[in-house]
């Protein structure tokens, strides 16, 4: 097939029009706090699984306006000391699944932690968690749900659940708050870029084929859900676009990277039809912190690198907390 995008070198020139908002960071810090003031209980109790050489919790822990998510721990069985904290988020559809996947991360001496994806679950992974909260009308997904006002909008609620997660993280006293990662694939990658954006206590972000970034040139170059989404609700809602625009400008992972100063990690698949690549450069180019890596596969659609990537993020997060 055709490459679908940009490709080299007008690719990684690619520089987004994406404008931030001016009150784009105190937007993020109210929401933050709003969840804090809320609290919640945090529930942290063994997995029944048959897994010996690393332990699996069952998580639940309070969100935004303290809904209860789900997640799961697991952590090397031989430790000392404070860990070192890796936290996946899930791509799109996706649910946490079972303890038993990805063990690699507890493998290589790192706390894990994968959060559920609140409402989602039952695309390609099974999920746990709901999403309490109704929508004005919207197209099935959660790319529309809520989309005519930022404070309303899905990823409001998911993006402060992500950073809820590493709060309740950093509480436990196996984890060094010193050395926390996020990380996570489409969907996951614009959730870590998010939590990179608003948190400045995360020192790494790895963010694979990420979704949610530059969404006026993704919605024109996608040819895939879950951007389309967005076009098939403005077909019908014609009059909406510029409050649908003023909307997603607060959740666009470009102007998160211009917030983040973790180290950062990209992957970009170049014929990759769902996350279009000029997008992930859009993020990439306008990223603040000064470490940053792009790994691009030239070849590949959506699925990006994977065990490729896996085995570049172990090397490139190993040299930065061991």
């Amino acid at each position: 097939m055709p490459f679908p995008d940009l490709i080299q070198p007008e690719l990684g020139a690619y520089q987004s029009a994406v404008k931030t908002p001016g009150d784009f960071a105190a937007f993020w810090e109210a929401s933050l706090a709003e969840a804090r003031s809320v609290g919640g209980a945090v529930s942290i109790v063994p997995a029944d699984t048959t897994l010996r050489a690393v332990e699996a919790f069952d998580v639940t822990f309070p969100g935004f306006g303290g809904h209860p998510i789900k997640g799961w721990l697991v952590l090397p069985v031989h430790r000392s000391g404070r860990l070192p904290l890796v936290v996946q988020y899930l791509g799109y559809g996706g649910g946490r699944g079972f303890p038993h996947e990805q063990l690699h991360w507890a493998a290589s001496g790192y706390a894990y932690f994968r959060m559920d994806t609140r409402g989602q679950g039952s695309g390609w992974a099974m999920g746990a968690t709901a999403d309490p909260v109704g929508t004005t009308p919207s197209i099935p997904g959660v790319m529309t749900k809520g989309v005519l006002d930022k404070n309303d909008y899905y990823y409001r609620r998911l993006f402060i659940d992500a950073v809820r997660a590493v709060d309740m993280l950093v509480a436990q006293d196996f984890v060094d708050a010193d050395r926390i990662a996020v990380c996570g694939g489409s969907q996951g990658g614009g959730i870590a870029l998010a939590v990179a954006g608003i948190d400045p206590r995360v020192k790494a972000v790895m963010t694979d084929v990420p979704f949610l970034c530059d969404y006026p040139r993704a919605v024109q170059k996608a040819s895939r859900d879950p951007y389309l989404e967005i076009v098939r609700f403005l077909a019908q809602h014609r009059d909406k676009k510029a409050m649908v625009f003023d909307t997603l400008n607060y959740f666009d992972g470009v102007n998160f990277a211009r917030q983040a100063r973790a180290s950062a990690l990209f992957s970009v698949a170049v014929m990759d039809e769902t996350c279009p690549p000029s997008t992930v450069y859009g993020a990439f180019n306008a990223y603040a912190g000064g470490d940053k890596t792009m790994v691009e596969y030239e070849f590949n659609n959506h699925e990006g690198g994977g065990a490729f990537q896996d085995r570049a993020q172990m090397q490139w997060l190993a040299e930065r907390f061991w």
